[in-house]
């Protein structure tokens, strides 16, 4: 059997109060130890760690929805200035490769042209009885329009376009009949919407070949000679530099014996220096009419020669037209692509200070909020 009993320890009031307090202290102590061990780490004071520099830190995001709007603007535009960027380089090595097909080419027409000035030579004068060389009465015209196959090259397709129509209200003022030949889809499209007398039309492409002015000058040359029309305008554009082209028209037939023996060529080479481009111009001399010595005998009459020469060489003139547009028309698209970059990329710094703006407007209320909530407080 236990008894109730009372133990008197040996201590003061005062002694015990002290003794109270050493032990709740220690007690509080513990219980903030163990529970800062199971604090969430966002909670727990940072130890050891360094504050970070300036070039580590990121810019304030700021969850607002106009800053929120502009910042998706700013990425798009930047994404549309690297394709437009692209695009240019891309035309700038189409171009080199339509020049290095021009080049190409140079050797057979001035071979061409050199046995056919040694031939109206040799003949004393001009073959006027040929029926590419013979002029008729104006009664029916064929333009022939070369336009490109693709948009975002500037005004290029819209010139020539004006152009044409140009020409064909001149026609139509002298009341002489007039059909089209188109070459490019561009082209096509826009005159077949206005019911326009269409003859025939054909692609021009990016790298056009003999092949194809080959099947264009056989039509040409087919209705010319069956009397279906009475000459053949070409409507084309000219490449003068990097910056501007000149839409040109040119007769194709009749053609005319001094001219194609005098006529001179012009060579453009596109260059690059310090990430710019630019283009050289050479100027080719005619060539001189190849000599055949008099007592040659020709096994077929000179005349016959020369009938059959003057295909080949509207063939290349042909070819020659669609080479230049295409390389015009490549210059315009860089020219465009370059226009569209600059473009895109002072739209992006005028957003990017909009952006800022609305960033630091923002920052600026939330600090006026929690100051004022601070205030609200005391």
């Amino acid at each position: 059997n236990f008894q109730p009993c009372s133990i008197n320890f040996p201590f003061t009031s005062s002694q015990r109060k002290v003794s109270k307090m050493k032990v709740s202290v220690l007690a509080l102590l513990a219980t903030l130890s163990t529970s800062a061990a199971f604090a969430p780490a966002a909670f727990r004071a940072p130890v050891n760690v360094e504050a970070p520099s300036h070039k580590d830190r990121k810019a304030t995001i700021v969850n607002d929805g106009k800053a929120n709007a502009i910042r998706d603007r700013i990425k798009s535009v930047n994404n549309t200035r690297k394709i437009t960027m692209a695009m240019k380089l891309v035309a700038a090595a189409k171009v080199r490769r339509a020049q290095d097909a021009v080049v190409a080419t140079r050797p057979f027409s001035e071979t061409l042209q050199s046995v056919f000035g040694g031939l109206i030579t040799r003949l004393g004068g001009e073959a006027v009885d040929l029926p590419l060389l013979t002029k008729r009465d104006i009664n029916k015209v064929t333009l022939v329009v070369i336009t490109g196959d693709r948009g975002l090259c500037g005004g290029y397709n819209a010139q020539m376009i004006k152009r044409a129509e140009a020409r064909m209200a001149e026609l139509k003022e002298a009341g002489i009949e007039y059909e089209l030949v188109l070459i490019g889809k561009k082209g096509e499209s826009y005159f077949k919407r206005r019911e326009a007398p269409i003859a025939f039309s054909q692609d021009c492409g990016q790298n056009p070949s003999a092949k194809d002015a080959n099947a264009i000058s056989e039509k040409l040359l087919a209705s010319y000679l069956a009397g279906e029309t009475d000459t053949i305008e070409l409507l084309y554009t000219k490449f003068v530099n990097l910056i501007s082209s000149a839409p040109s028209t040119r007769t194709l037939v009749p053609l005319s014996a001094s001219d194609i023996a005098g006529e001179e060529d012009e060579i453009f080479q596109l260059t690059s220096s310090s990430g710019e481009f630019s283009v050289e111009k050479t100027t080719a001399e005619a060539a001189e009419p190849q000599e055949f010595p008099n007592d040659m005998i020709f096994e077929q009459d000179p005349t016959q020669i020369l009938n059959a020469i003057l295909p080949l060489y509207i063939n290349g003139q042909i070819l020659r037209t669609m080479q230049e547009s295409v390389a015009s028309e490549l210059a315009a698209r860089m020219n465009a692509m370059q226009s569209a970059s600059d473009n895109a990329r002072d739209l992006s710094k005028r957003l990017s200070t909009e952006y800022n703006r609305a960033r630091q407007a923002a920052v600026t209320q939330e600090i006026l909020e929690i100051v004022s909530g601070a205030s609200a407080l005391e």
